[in-house]
């Protein structure tokens, strides 16, 4: 019975440290993709992006709506702008969690 309960345990543990990194990985350590924003649906939160390769998530160049994780970050964008956003898989929606200036 020890020997479960330490087993239980050492998984318990190991499936907590496995969430917290892929949290972590979410939080801003994503890699950057160009992309010009070609619509804004402020009411979905969602904006459609004609995005490059986005290589975390093995995508090629299209174009692509997104889900914004906060629709507050596509306040400050219009139709037009070029930018460059990370974005993520999350529950199988396609999630933008941050979008900047492109230089």
């Amino acid at each position: 019975m020890k020997h479960f309960v330490r087993l239980f345990s050492t998984s318990a543990t190991l499936l907590l440290l496995s969430f917290s990194a892929n949290a972590q990985a979410h939080e801003g350590h994503l890699p950057q993709s160009d992309g010009v924003i070609k619509k804004i649906d402020a009411a979905t939160g969602k904006v459609t992006i004609a995005h490059g390769e986005i290589a975390n998530l093995k995508m090629p160049p299209m174009t692509m709506s997104f889900k914004a994780k906060d629709p507050a970050i596509l306040k400050p964008w219009k139709e037009g702008d070029k930018i460059r956003f990370r974005s993520a898989e999350v529950k199988g929606v396609l999630t933008v969690y941050s979008i900047e200036a492109a230089k």
